[in-house]
């Protein structure tokens, strides 16, 4: 099993920045996908980013240019939110699972097999 845990969520006024984090443990895996959703009240669950055990990173059109993923080759994984707007409002989830070589990157949340709990971001106007 793999344990993932969010933080650095928050209120923070439009035109803030945030940056997440999710630390993953357990039985972790080199060839991964670790992934970025949000979810607002009464949408469904949305993609945000993602990035590789081989260094890509994918991002949502929504968010490219104003947030980076990240991570530390040490099982964490960050994503610093810059320019925040209301619209980003949401509960954002890390998730994560194996991604075989030369595989495309999921960006559909059944595609991923781990889950951590979220964090409130809140983006006030």
């Amino acid at each position: 099993q793999v344990q993932l845990v969010e933080s650095g969520g928050g209120l923070v006024q439009a035109g803030g920045s945030l940056r997440l984090s999710c630390a993953a443990s357990g039985r972790t895996f080199s060839n991964y996908v670790m992934g970025w959703f949000r979810q607002a009240p009464g949408k469904e669950r949305e993609f945000v980013a993602a990035t590789t055990w081989s260094g890509g990173t994918y991002y949502a059109d929504s968010v490219k240019g104003r947030f980076t993923i990240s991570d530390n080759a040490k099982n964490t994984v960050y994503l610093q939110m810059n320019s925040l707007q209301p619209e980003d409002t949401a509960v954002y989830y890390c998730a994560a699972d194996r991604l075989g070589l030369g595989a495309a990157v999921p960006t559909r949340g059944p595609d991923y097999g781990y889950w951590g709990q979220g964090t409130q971001v809140t983006v006030s106007s």
